[in-house]
């Protein structure tokens, strides 16, 4: 195959991973290492509003990898994130919830890693538990960070 055939094809496969990504909204970045060709390594802090639960936002943040990879976004970004959710308005529920779910998934390079976040339901204690990691097709990372939203006791949190 061509270099220029190798090289469309890879950038429309990775335009359809970057369809599927979270709705994120980008809050703010650091740079953390100057580089002298394409953009600054940096971390990034992103929102993403629960689909399922109004007046629930996480904040993650997570590494980017600059550089000429990270500018063309062929770079593998480090499985290291931080999340914090909190309740930003009343909290609701159009539907019941599963008790495990995956919330978002964005991608952390052109091909198999990704960035999750999953949403827990504490029933005993009302709570929704949300739990960040990132996964690889062979080898994924332990690495991982938490955040608890307590609902009030008056409304109960839904489930399947």
């Amino acid at each position: 195959m061509p270099v220029n055939k190798y090289f469309a094809t890879l950038m429309m496969f990775g335009s359809v991973l970057m369809a599927t990504t979270a709705n994120a909204q980008k809050i703010g970045s650091v740079d953390t290492a100057f580089k002298l060709l394409g953009p600054d390594h940096k971390i990034v802090v992103e929102a993403y509003d629960d689909p399922k639960v109004k007046g629930v936002t996480c904040y993650v943040s997570r590494a980017k990898t600059g550089g000429i990879k990270g500018g063309l976004g062929l770079a593998e970004d480090k499985a290291e994130a931080s999340i914090s959710c909190r309740q930003i308005g009343a909290i609701s529920f159009d539907k019941p919830l599963k008790q495990q779910e995956e919330v978002f998934i964005q991608s952390l390079s052109i091909l198999f890693k990704k960035l999750r976040i999953v949403r827990m339901v504490d029933v005993e204690r009302n709570t929704l538990i949300y739990l960040t990691y990132s996964d690889k097709l062979i080898d994924g990372s332990p690495q991982n960070s938490v955040a608890a939203v307590p609902v009030e006791a008056h409304t109960p949190i839904p489930l399947k």
